[in-house]
């Protein structure tokens, strides 16, 4: 039952993590460490393209992070509007297709507008997609697609005893993706926060202690060396050795 190895990841989530304490190391204000990582960004997408992954999701915004000072939020949103404004052009010139995803309703409206520009001026690239999560939770991506099963219910479109792993798979963020071979945490914390929770199930999970703008090509290429001697299973058996873990 075991799955031929990769050399080589479909697709990589990553959590960004370590820009507020990276800043403090360096006695800034949080805003600096929050911009020398968007330079990490750059450095990633360029890593993974050329490695060949097919699909890159970083979490640049979680649902939690609302609860953040309004400030730092503030500083966040028009970062990120910067950055898309500045990088979508590199991006459709480097065949990569731009795809946000999470609860935009609670963006603002140039915000979205924004998101929604980028992502129709790169949506025929083929080389690698990125997918920015932006306003999103792994438990608002599940209770979402749970809700669009139980409005089809009612609708009288599908019925209840038809709705199992496959139907909610297919309602999830990145439905149409590969689901996520390797995880990568910055910063030192090993916990996945609320990211990609359905997404995650049989995800090589790798943490780091660099820190988000320290993360780069060389830190990059190590987390893809580990990924590749990892042995994975899904659940099987190795024939060769008759092991019976269950992961």
């Amino acid at each position: 039952m075991s799955e031929s190895p990769r050399a080589v990841p479909r697709h990589v989530a990553v959590i960004m993590d370590g820009n507020g304490r990276w800043a403090a190391r360096h006695g800034e204000p949080r805003h600096h460490g929050h911009r020398a990582g968007a330079e990490s960004v750059r450095r990633t997408v360029e890593s993974c393209a050329r490695a060949g992954v097919e699909a890159l999701t970083l979490f640049a915004f979680s649902s939690e992070n609302w609860r953040r000072p309004a400030a730092e939020v503030s500083m966040l949103m028009e970062l990120f509007m910067r950055v898309l404004d500045r990088e979508k052009n590199r991006l459709h010139r480097n065949g990569i297709r731009l795809n946000i995803i999470g609860d935009r309703s609670r963006l603002a409206r140039r915000l979205q507008e924004r998101c929604a520009s980028a992502e129709a001026l790169t949506a025929g690239n083929t080389r690698m997609q990125l997918n920015i999560a932006a306003s999103y939770g792994g438990r608002w991506d599940i209770a979402m697609a749970a809700r669009r099963l139980a409005e089809a219910v009612a609708a009288g479109d599908r019925t209840a005893a038809s709705i199992d792993e496959n139907a909610l798979a297919a309602e999830v963020c990145l439905h149409d993706l590969p689901e996520p071979d390797l995880f990568v945490r910055t910063g030192g914390e090993q916990r996945i926060s609320n990211f990609l929770l359905w997404q995650l199930a049989y995800t090589e999970l790798y943490f780091t202690p660099v820190l988000w703008p320290d993360f780069d090509e060389i830190e990059m290429e190590r987390a893809l060396a580990w990924f590749k001697e990892r042995d994975r299973r899904f659940g099987g058996i190795r024939e060769d050795v008759g092991d019976d873990a269950d992961a």
